[in-house]
């Protein structure tokens, strides 16, 4: 039955909410969903995996979320920001590496007022004009991401973390509304970026129900680019005494997600990576197709702590890039440079 299922998923894209929970539920046909998986996205990528450079520009955040570790209630943090120049100087570690998209992700901190991202951004767009710039800034005002787009920014992500109205407000402070980190969403999409969502994977007090709901966001959303990862309990937050999410569960919505989103971007995060060694290969193995190596200065990187024991806190970029070179080939699959979709958009961007 549980096959079945899959298959209809395959063919359909879509499930009763009944079938979702059934599939979700139920372990018994797990490497099948995985197999069928790898083969939609064999079919339409191959055995390609596209590389992002990861910089993280600061780990100062003005919210106060229950589950970040950045968030502006940890008083124990070192907080740090990067220069312009620290910024432009991991782009050109991550160009001689290969790498042809940028992620400039950060908290939403008030200090990088709208003028110094258009800055930023637009010395990079100047610098290398065949690679894709991406923001992971949180939620702004239309007008602000209007800016960003117009300085040379084409992609932005912004995971909305759940759907649920009652579900969100377990997760974050009474300031903070799922129903406006929604809309931020859809002004990305109609500004025109390639958009990126998703959401956590047994974060507190999460039900099946909650991520069939995800779904269905995701659905009318149509993103570009769907990250999920487990939650990770972070240190000084709310809910640093709480389990982790599920490596199986992650796994199962990775291979979930690909096959409702045949042509959707998938990272295997870092954070899979974190709750088991091998948690990136079995992403891949599970329909992910993204990887997002981290290119940001070595003495900051254990202070982006998102959440407990991040992996890869100590290696240069170099080191992480033939680390995953490597992994990549013995998984079955190839890294190659993405530049295709980005061209046609800086072309758009300049018209």
């Amino acid at each position: 039955m549980i096959k079945n299922i899959i298959d209809e998923l395959k063919s359909n894209k879509n499930l009763s909410d009944e079938k979702f929970k059934i599939l979700l539920n139920d372990d018994t046909s797990d490497e099948y969903l995985f197999k069928q998986a790898d083969s939609v996205r064999r079919q339409i990528y191959a055995a390609d995996v596209y590389l992002r450079g990861l910089i993280e520009i600061t780990n100062y955040c003005k919210n106060g979320c229950y589950y970040c570790g950045i968030g502006c209630e940890n008083r124990e943090l070192k907080r740090y920001r990067l220069s312009k120049e620290e910024i432009l100087s991991c782009c050109k570690t991550g160009y001689e590496l290969g790498y042809r998209t940028f992620v400039l992700q950060g908290g939403e901190d008030i200090f990088f007022t709208d003028k110094k991202i258009c800055d930023i951004v637009s010395a990079i767009r100047k610098n290398y004009k065949d690679c894709a710039i991406t923001l992971s800034l949180g939620e702004k005002s239309k007008e602000s991401y209007t800016a960003f787009f117009k300085a040379g920014a084409n992609r932005y992500l912004l995971r909305h973390e759940t759907a649920k109205e009652n579900h969100y407000g377990k997760l974050h402070p009474e300031y903070l509304s799922v129903k406006k980190r929604k809309q931020c969403l859809f002004d990305l999409k109609e500004i025109g970026y390639q958009t990126g969502s998703g959401f956590m994977v047994g974060s507190p007090y999460q039900t099946t129900e909650n991520l069939i709901e995800d779904l269905r966001f995701l659905q009318e959303l149509k993103p570009d680019m769907i990250g999920i990862g487990p939650f990770i309990a972070a240190k000084n937050t709310k809910f640093q005494n709480f389990p982790n999410g599920s490596l199986k569960l992650t796994l199962k919505l990775i291979s979930i997600l690909r096959l409702m989103f045949p042509y959707a971007l998938i990272p295997a995060t870092t954070a899979l990576g974190t709750i088991a060694p091998n948690g990136r290969e079995l992403g891949l193995k599970a329909g992910a197709n993204v990887l997002m190596p981290n290119l940001s200065p070595v003495k900051y990187r254990n202070l982006y702590a998102l959440y407990n024991n991040k992996i890869c806190t100590g290696e240069e970029a170099a080191e992480c890039r033939g680390c995953l070179e490597r992994r990549v080939k013995n998984t079955g699959y190839r890294i190659v440079t993405d530049v295709g979709n980005v061209r046609k958009a800086v072309e758009e961007l300049k018209s």
